[in-house]
């Protein structure tokens, strides 16, 4: 009898869909816009500003298909809208979600919808997981809360006034 593979550590990639979207793993035909998130100002403003052209390359190379980021797509047409991220053991040991949208799919409520179902979902293997976003970005910290996560701590890192936020199971 052959011996079976080890274990992945790594869980398989997880598609969900609700009433207007379906989040699945990241296609080579969405890298240009997953790439504008990367690099538009109003997208990247509380995220410390446009990533480089040299980091940029080697995100677009690693993107497709990576475990844990979602590409939220409205399923009535098929649009990349943005991303949802969960790593596991991110920030001391808990898992964190984290997400970007495309500026023109803001204010339609598509992100809030998109991380609760993420959070419904890994909440059912975590016990807790974070978020953390700049002070000054009221919308992230409002969808944040729209969603069920409590602010836990405030703090000082990359030069800006960050918040953390937090959801148990």
């Amino acid at each position: 009898m052959p011996a079976s593979p080890p274990p992945s550590r790594t869980p398989a990639p997880v598609s969900f869909v609700t009433e207007r979207l379906a989040l699945r793993p990241v296609r080579a035909a969405d890298v240009p816009a997953v790439t504008r998130l990367w690099t538009d100002p109003e997208v990247r403003r509380h995220l410390g500003g446009p990533v480089t052209e040299h980091v940029v390359r080697i995100r677009q190379r690693r993107v497709v298909g990576a475990p844990g980021v979602h590409a939220v797509v409205r399923a009535a047409d098929g649009v990349l809208l943005g991303i949802v991220t969960v790593e596991p053991e991110a920030r001391d040991g808990e898992t964190e979600v984290s997400y970007q949208f495309l500026p023109e799919h803001w204010e339609h409520g598509y992100a809030r919808e998109a991380v609760a179902v993420v959070l419904d979902a890994v909440l059912r293997e975590v016990p807790t997981v974070v978020a953390l976003t700049q002070r000054a970005n009221r919308r992230s910290r409002r969808l944040l809360e729209d969603v069920g996560m409590e602010h836990v701590s405030s703090f000082v890192e990359h030069e800006a006034h960050q918040v953390l936020y937090r959801r148990h199971r």
